[in-house]
């Protein structure tokens, strides 16, 4: 016995040596197995929301965590949504309002993540030449908006809560990117949108602008989507995204000037007051219960409203995909299910 100690030291020696070297080899934490996966994701590369996508790219975030990503700017998440359904694109960043349709709908794409909510980004602005001067004041008045989208419905919860429908004023689809001149030049008294745009549209006129607020009327969650097969059949690919986004959204909370920096369009002016808001606005990667009630909700607007053909609201559940958040972030998926 006295003779194998040695022996026994050694191997102890060189089995302590060898996990050493095994915990000096093995790559970072944050090093992904397997090849360099190539993804376009839409988004509106104008607006805050997609911050922690663009954060993501500028960073490196996404090459950190072996993807080589395209994004594809769009002016809304419905157009971005759009080009997913047509082959364009691989995944979108929506607000929920396009989920709500695309469930309604039956089209196969779940939310396999939350990036960003506010309620401070939606509003409507309207011309005090034509006579707005108050909220009231929009009754009778022709008001710009893309149809389909978080300005429509943000714009129909702030006329019922004026005691209004969308029966006393006359609504006129637009783009998002085409209000601004719809508004300069008269053809509507005012339009209903999203920041930055909104904000642009609210300098442009200067004193002749005035502007209320989606504040505490609607709030936007803004969401990375794909196609439910594209997450069935590339699982890695969402948990790679998620991880990269999660740093993302981490440089958007802690970096805001240079987070402004992404938001071509502003001026110096609405960046300052962009700024001055950031505290309200939560970047954040999460899968939360509130998600399928709003949904729910708005899927009872949209059939009231007759926007849709469905008379029955979805399973919204089927249009959350969990496992690349649980597998991320678990403690962040508050989802019943």
């Amino acid at each position: 016995m006295i003779r194998r100690r040695p022996m026994i030291v050694l191997a102890a020696v060189a089995a302590a040596l060898a996990v050493g070297l095994g915990l000096a080899l093995r790559p970072p934490p944050d090093s992904e197995p397997g090849a360099v996966e190539a993804v376009t994701i839409a988004t509106n590369t104008e607006y805050l929301g997609a911050c922690p996508v663009m954060a993501a790219q500028s960073q490196g975030y996404f090459t950190r965590h072996k993807l080589s990503v395209k994004l594809q700017p769009h002016s809304s998440g419905k157009q971005a949504l759009n080009a997913v359904l047509a082959n364009q694109a691989d995944m979108a960043t929506v607000a929920d309002i396009p989920v709500m349709f695309a469930g309604l709908s039956g089209i196969p794409v779940q939310v396999f993540g939350t990036i960003f909510r506010s309620s401070q980004d939606h509003g409507v602005v309207g011309r005090r030449d034509h006579g707005i001067q108050q909220a009231g004041d929009l009754k009778g008045k022709r008001i710009g908006v893309s149809l389909g989208t978080s300005g429509h419905f943000a714009l129909d919860v702030l006329l019922n809560r004026l005691h209004l429908d969308t029966r006393d004023v006359q609504l006129l689809n637009y783009s998002s990117d085409a209000l601004q001149r719809a508004l300069a030049e008269g053809e509507v008294d005012a339009v209903s949108g999203w920041d930055p745009f909104l904000g642009l549209i609210e300098q442009n006129l200067g004193a002749n602008a005035v502007r209320f607020s989606g504040q505490d009327v609607y709030e936007s969650i803004y969401n990375m989507v794909a196609p439910s097969l594209y997450l069935r059949q590339r699982p890695h690919v969402a948990i790679r995204i998620l991880r990269a986004l999660e740093l993302g959204e981490r440089f958007c909370r802690e970096h805001p000037a240079e987070a402004t920096a992404y938001l071509t369009r502003l001026t110096p002016e609405s960046r300052a007051t962009l700024l001055a808001r950031w505290p309200s606005y939560h970047f954040g990667l999460e899968l939360d219960q509130s998600l399928l009630l709003v949904l729910e909700d708005q899927s009872r607007w949209a059939i009231k409203g007759g926007l849709v053909t469905a008379s029955a609201v979805p399973n919204f559940l089927d249009y959350l995909y969990l496992d690349g958040m649980k597998a991320v972030s678990p403690t962040e998926v508050t989802v019943i299910y």
